[in-house]
Order: structure tokens, then C-alpha cells, then sequence
């Protein structure tokens, strides 16, 4: 093996690279606008949440309730009849609807404990999961606070000291744009590599690369080294200039570990792209593979929910994922600040892995060579 051979094919890769702009565009939107959409999202907190009172009573009690009810968590609730309670529920214009009864506050005085009927559009489940919990709390906060006629908290045996560690604010936009920015390291490693070598068959250019004096080692390796470079150089500028930059997130961990996991990540998943290249005749047949590749990558691998509540042989089959590792090693080292350690099993396990994916690549891009 000739490492100037190496050298210059994935020289002409990235030429390649340079003149295609659909794979340009994907590349700037995966490193920039998605993450930042992603930080500023909020899939699974209460926001602006649509709320519509009915208000049979028109008390001091129940005006203290409506009023309780803003921004960010909710719109500003709007005041219906109960005759429009289910028309606007069918139309999907409110996600909750409170109806006050009648002598709300005079069965809440007399100790009746009156009954406040909650609706809920149990279709727009990120809302309605978390939301029915804060409406009750606020309702009972109010409803309490009027009782014993002043605010203040009531004394309880236990005090509970609240410390939230790597994330003081509670900030969601922290974890949607890293997750983000790890879920673009390895959707762009698969796809820059598989296009790459599709488009060398598709364009007929891998003919030309039989005729000349180059091994399959060779021209597998160009592919990765130059498809990993771009993404490597682009999780870099945008940890920098996105996460850190534009969004304001802090980096605790060591920056230089992270690229050590990020270049064997995509190591491994630069291989796998030239797999399912080789076993995909053309580009779209190429995508399909991808849709049954990725979405379990990324669902399954400890990004979106927590291996601790996946089954226990999801987590023992998502093992053999690099993603699965490389997950874990980045919210270690970018969200807790761990550092070699501690992160070092996933490291080894990346290189393993790394090497198993090349292993059977190499072997598939032979016979694809034939």
C-alpha cells in the first residue's frame, strides 16, 4: 500500500465533493441550521401550550386561576362557553380545556371539595403527557394560596435541597444541540461514503480506478479518510461556532478527546457506508438502506431515550453499534467533563468495532470490484 496513492484519490474525492451541491447543502444544514433548530425546539416540554377556560362561577377564586395561566408554558387562556368546549376540542384549537363549576368558591369555603373537570387533547402527547401535571399544580397552588389567605409555601417535614449538576439552568436547548450535532456525525459519515462510491459507479469512473495501479485497500481508504475528514472538520466548526458561539452552550470536557472518539467513530461509520454502498446498486436503493439503518442508530442508541430504559436485549444488541459508544463517550466528556479514565472502554470499543466494520467492507468491496 502506497500512502501517496491514498493521498491523492481522496484528494480527488473531495473534488469530487466540492462539485456536487445537493451533498454541499446537506453537509451546511446538518452542521448549522438543524443543530440550532434542535437546540431551540422543545419536543418534550410544556411551551405555549393552548388552554381555554369555561368559567361558571365568576369569583375571586376562580379569576386567581385564569390569571395563573401565561407564558412560556401556556398561551394566554382563552375565556369559551361550554357549549364550545368540545367544538374547538374536535377542531384541534386547544390542547386543554378547564371548566370552573358553578359555586366553585363557596363549596371550596365550606370544605366540599368541589370537582374541576380538565379536558385534554390526548393527541398532542408531548403536551398533554407533562401538561396535565403543571395545570393541577397550578389550580391547587391557587386554590390553597386563597384558602389560607396569603402566598407562601407550606412547611413540610423534609426539605428537599434540589442540585442540578452539568445543566444549572435546566436548559433543554443544551442536550438538543449536542445530541444533534452526534447525530450528524454519523448520519453524514454513512452518507458521504456510500454517495461517494456511487457516484464513482454511476459517473463510470470506477472503471478507470481498476486500469490504474492503485489496490482495493487503496481506494477504500482515500474514501474514508477524505469523506471523514469533512465530517470531522465540520463537527469541529460547529461545536465551535454553533453550539458554543451562536447558542452559548458550555464545553465541559476535554475538546481534543472528543475528536480522538469523533475519528474513530467515524472510522467505523465511514465503513459501513462503503458496505451499503456495495450492496446498493444505485442511489436509491442506497436511501432506502439508510432509513433501516439510521433510525435505529439513533432511537436505539442511548441519544433520544436512556439505555437504562430500553429492554435489556436492546441494550445488549445495540452493542455491536459504534453509535451506541460514541454516545455515550460524548455526553461524557462534552455534558460531565469525564475524561481518558473514564471514557476509555468506549475508545476501545470504537477502535474494535472500527476495525470489524473495515474487515468485512474491504472484503465486500472486492467483490464489488469484480
Amino acid at each position: 500500500m502506497r500512502l501517496a496513492s491514498v493521498f491523492r484519490l481522496g484528494v480527488k474525492e473531495l473534488f469530487g465533493l466540492v462539485r456536487d451541491p445537493m451533498l454541499l447543502v446537506l453537509i451546511i444544514y446538518a452542521f448549522t441550521v438543524s443543530i440550532y433548530t434542535a437546540s431551540n425546539s422543545t419536543p418534550e416540554t410544556l411551551n405555549r401550550a393552548a388552554i381555554a377556560i369555561v368559567d361558571e362561577d365568576q369569583s375571586p377564586i376562580s379569576s386567581r386561576i385564569i390569571t395563573a395561566f401565561y407564558p412560556p408554558y401556556f398561551v394566554i387562556p382563552r375565556i369559551i362557553p361550554l357549549s364550545e368546549v368540545d367544538p374547538r376540542m374536535d377542531a384541534g384549537l386547544d390542547t386543554f380545556a378547564l371548566d370552573i363549576p358553578p359555586n366553585f368558591q363557596r363549596d371550596v369555603l365550606a370544605g366540599r371539595s368541589p370537582t374541576i373537570q380538565l379536558n385534554i387533547d390526548a393527541t398532542r402527547i408531548s403536551q398533554a403527557f407533562t401538561g396535565g401535571g403543571y395545570v393541577q399544580s397550578i389550580v391547587s397552588g391557587e386554590v390553597n394560596e386563597f384558602v389560607n389567605r396569603y402566598r407562601g409555601n407550606e412547611p413540610v417535614p423534609v426539605d428537599l435541597v434540589l442540585r442540578a449538576r452539568f445543566n444549572p439552568q435546566l436548559d433543554k436547548g443544551w442536550f438538543g444541540s449536542i445530541n444533534n450535532v452526534i447525530s450528524s456525525i454519523t448520519m453524514l459519515s454513512i452518507i458521504l461514503t456510500g454517495a461517494a462510491l456511487i457516484r464513482e459507479r454511476e459517473h463510470g469512473t470506477i472503471e478507470h480506478l481498476l486500469v490504474m495501479p492503485v489496490t482495493p485497500v487503496e481506494i477504500m481508504l482515500s474514501k474514508i479518510w477524505s469523506m471523514g475528514f469533512v465530517v470531522v472538520l465540520a463537527s469541529v466548526f460547529s461545536l465551535v461556532f454553533i453550539v458554543q458561539g451562536l447558542l452559548d452552550v458550555p464545553i465541559e470536557g476535554s475538546f481534543t478527546l472528543f475528536v480522538v472518539g469523533t475519528v474513530l467513530q467515524v472510522f467505523a461509520m465511514t465503513c459501513m457506508g462503503i458496505f451499503l454502498a456495495t450492496v446498493a446498486g444505485s442511489m436509491p436503493q442506497f436511501g432506502l438502506l439508510l432509513m433501516l439503518v439510521l433510525i435505529p442508530l439513533q432511537l436505539l442508541s442511548g441519544g433520544t431515550t436512556p439505555r437504562e430504559s430500553m429492554p435489556q436485549i436492546i441494550q445488549t444488541i445495540m452493542l455491536a453499534a459504534p453509535n451506541t459508544h460514541f454516545v455515550i463517550l460524548s455526553q461524557a466528556v462534552l455534558f460531565r467533563g469525564a475524561g481518558l479514565s473514564v471514557v476509555w472502554p468506549q475508545l476501545a470499543a470504537l477502535f474494535a468495532l472500527g476495525a470489524i466494520f473495515f474487515y468485512f467492507a474491504l472484503k465486500r468491496f472486492r467483490q464489488f470490484l469484480r
